[in-house]
């Protein structure tokens, strides 16, 4: 009888629990989307939880890490031109985004340019066909670093923000790939001219003159060194560090999306969190095969440079739980 009674209380204590910690979950996490329509059926609690965790585990990462943490008047971010640079603003739907090169963020740039009010260029109906340099212009979309210091806070303390986040190495091989790899490309000349020659020149013994002059053919081995290297504290935005971009520790992000469930994230946003209406789409584009090239290109750098490297990006590994054993077979951190 007395088991009973306790199994039974137990049964009362975990489920006010959950009840708890889910309307915790939808009255803070989502501050602009309405549920009470919704249907809680099963999986649909699943999928929130799964969005939650990853939420729990950067708080949990920065206490260990004993970084500062989200204060109440945003003070932190405000002060940081990298941070509010990289904040997208869309007032219409009280979104903030955080933009990350190399994690979909040219398709998250055009949905952003819809949901804010843009009009589709030329009346694409499909968002993938609104070109790339459109959504790159730094005047075409609101950025936070746009609005006075207060306007600023008060957007941060109220407005729904997010983000998507990627394997470290993957993002970091997506880039080389891109913007060093690639020749004849218009898109990497400015960082083979910019980046390439300085690489070369500094980590390639008798380098050709036509490698001085182009820096097109910069291997992997050496870009790797270079992001390694101590020496360059300025990150490129195509390799720095997600957390020096976007400050998960200072921004309390409701809602982390992940390259590796990229769609089936950016639906759910856009419908559950967003409201957004159905002919706002996440544009589906070419699927990439940088995930299964790491083996490939990081087993061709020595122990010392994978150490160096995963200290560079060791705080996005540990916020976003991201690991080596797929890479190594092992974990290094």
């Amino acid at each position: 009888m007395i088991l009973k009674i306790v199994i039974l209380c137990w049964i009362i204590i975990c489920s006010t629990a959950m009840l708890f910690y889910t309307e915790h979950f939808y009255m803070n996490i989502f501050k602009t989307h309405d549920f009470t329509n919704e249907n809680y059926d099963t999986q649909s609690f699943l999928e929130r939880l799964i969005y939650l965790e990853r939420q729990e585990r950067v708080s949990v990462m920065c206490r260990s890490f004993k970084l500062p943490k989200d204060d109440d008047d945003y003070q932190q971010a405000i002060n940081d031109s990298v941070l509010l640079d990289h904040i997208l603003v869309d007032n219409r739907h009280k979104l903030l985004y955080c933009y990350v090169p190399k994690v979909a963020c040219t398709n998250w740039k055009r949905v952003f340019m819809v949901l804010s009010g843009n009009s589709r260029p030329d009346g694409a109906p499909d968002l993938s066909q609104i070109p790339a340099d459109v959504v790159h212009k730094p005047s075409t979309l609101d950025r936070l670093s746009d609005y006075p210091a207060a306007r600023a806070a008060d957007m941060l303390a109220t407005y729904t923000k997010f983000l998507f986040v990627r394997h470290p190495f993957e993002r970091l091989l997506s880039a080389y790939r891109n913007k060093l790899e690639q020749r004849h490309q218009d898109s990497s000349r400015y960082f083979q001219s910019r980046f390439g020659r300085r690489i070369v020149r500094r980590y390639r013994a008798n380098a050709t003159e036509r490698s001085l002059r182009h820096g097109d053919d910069v291997t992997f081995a050496e870009f790797a060194a270079f992001v390694a290297d101590t020496r360059d504290t300025v990150f490129n935005e195509h390799w720095a560090p997600i957390d020096r971009l976007c400050r998960p520790c200072a921004v309390n992000y409701d809602f982390i999306g992940k390259h590796e469930s990229l769609v089936e994230d950016s639906e759910y946003l856009l419908r559950h969190v967003v409201g957004a209406a159905d002919d706002v789409r996440f544009p589906k584009g070419p699927d990439s095969n940088t995930s299964t090239q790491l083996v490939k290109y990081f087993t061709t750098l020595d122990h010392d440079t994978v150490l160096r490297l995963y200290s560079t990006f060791e705080l996005d590994f540990k916020l976003f739980d991201y690991n080596l054993q797929n890479i190594f077979g092992y974990e290094v951190g």
